[in-house]
């Protein structure tokens, strides 16, 4: 049997028979902590700035922890003195043991380099006593061999943050890793809204069910109170709409890399039209490319 996260994506998803390893390194300023953001976000493992000679220990820990870890990014910089020379080395040992390490170089032209140092307001690493400009020529000069030896070069001088995103999730991200998580809730108004809902639906405008005797005991997800719910003038139209809402919300929040999104669905006690109309709503959500949808019912069975 597959194993599943709560979205229904299979766990194993994106992950091969052994561990997956990163590099990422360039120079100061072209994008190291967007990186290693992203990779993050994509489900990766990220260690910074570990030395040179700790990262093939790191991955064997990594490969011994049962699944628990498939994917290791390590984002090194010039901190190390021994930069260039151990890091060589460490990629060409894990390489040998079979790891096939993919070393992602980021760098940008020396005006936008500076441009970024001048608004941070903080000086260049290999600076010293000199000028800006020289520490990232020095940095430069360090960097070219393995600039010459990496598998994915980005020059992100003219790329904002979501470019750069994007260009990772492309190179290291995996289906299901770039989808946009969906969280229907749906809760009862007398209970309070939901803390960390983002978007928030009031379906109170269809008739309780409630007041239906046959139907008072019976929850949204009973055929008969989900039939009745979903019958009534206006619900339809109100999912049509309200589905092709999200649709451009989460196209949108994919552009802006949010990759998690709570739609709270509210009725008077959460039990019967917000229940109904949560399956319904997570069902057409489902079938969108890009997304991958889980319902929770908060009150379901408070009363």
């Amino acid at each position: 049997m597959t194993e599943t996260d709560s979205y229904g994506v299979p766990a194993s998803e994106g992950r091969g028979s052994g561990m997956e390893v990163a590099v990422v390194t360039g120079l100061s300023g072209a994008g190291r902590s967007t990186a290693a953001k992203c990779l993050e976000d994509l489900g990766w493992f990220v260690v910074d700035n570990l030395p040179p000679e700790l990262i093939s220990t790191m991955v064997e820990l990594g490969a011994q922890a049962r699944g628990a870890i498939t994917k290791v990014a390590v984002v090194m910089d010039v901190r190390s003195r021994a930069f260039t020379d151990d890091l060589a080395s460490v990629i060409k040992d894990l390489d040998a043991r079979g790891y096939k390490p993919r070393v992602l170089f980021l760098e940008a032209t020396d005006a936008v380099l500076i441009r970024r140092f001048e608004q941070v307001r903080r000086g260049h690493p290999m600076q010293g006593d000199g000028r800006l400009v020289d520490g990232i020529t020095a940095e430069r000069a360090l960097l070219a061999p393995l600039r010459e030896e990496a598998d994915l070069m980005l020059d992100t001088s003219a790329l904002s943050v979501h470019d750069l995103r994007a260009k990772i999730e492309d190179a290291f991200g995996t289906e299901s890793s770039t989808q946009t998580r969906v969280t229907v809730l749906s809760f009862g108004y007398k209970y309070g809204l939901p803390m960390d809902s983002d978007l928030v639906m009031d379906v109170r405008f269809l008739p309780n069910p409630f007041w239906i005797p046959e139907l008072r005991d019976h929850s949204g997800l009973d055929g008969d109170v989900r039939n009745y719910v979903l019958g009534q003038e206006g619900a339809e139209e109100f999912l049509e709409q309200y589905h092709e809402l999200l649709r451009l919300v989460g196209a949108g929040y994919k552009r802006e890399g949010k990759r998690y999104l709570t739609l709270a669905v509210g009725c008077t006690g959460g039990k019967h039209r917000s229940v109904a109309i949560s399956e319904e709503l997570a069902k057409r959500l489902s079938k969108e490319d890009g997304m991958a949808v889980k319902v929770v019912h908060r009150d379901l069975g408070r009363e």
